[in-house]
């Protein structure tokens, strides 16, 4: 145990839409992990079904990604960065319920190697978000 043990950081940023999604961004590998927010998932209600990107599908900040269908309500999922996908959570397509169980973790949507960071900063914070969704 050396003293470089804590050498090796990485910085995640959680950053949130106005449409309800978030995006874990790690700079040291550059994915963004995308998903829908709890408070999307409870205004939702029970998941049926989930649309998710292709592979490889270049996308840009704001394009529709996909879709998210609720016994009350189908909606669609937006880009919260620009970027390429580059995996998806297959797990959805049997158990499109984890994104009420799960939504920010297990229920993840897919991963975008992301083209501009920079676009962070344009997203709302966790403190942002909650007074967003309390307006």
């Amino acid at each position: 145990m050396g003293p470089n043990m804590f050498a090796v950081r990485t910085l995640t940023t959680k950053k949130y839409t106005e449409d309800h999604e978030a995006v874990v961004f790690d700079d040291s590998t550059g994915i963004g992990v995308v998903s829908i927010t709890d408070y999307a998932q409870s205004s939702l209600g029970d998941v049926v079904f989930v649309e998710l990107p292709a592979l490889e599908t270049k996308v840009t900040k704001g394009d529709q990604i996909g879709a998210v269908e609720s016994v009350k309500a189908a909606s669609d999922i937006y880009a919260p960065i620009s970027g390429t996908i580059q995996e998806i959570n297959e797990n959805l397509n049997d158990q499109p319920g984890l994104l009420n169980k799960s939504p920010e973790d297990e229920g993840w949507l897919c991963k975008i190697k992301v083209s501009d960071p920079t676009e962070l900063d344009s997203l709302m914070d966790e403190a942002e978000y909650k007074a967003h969704c309390e307006s």
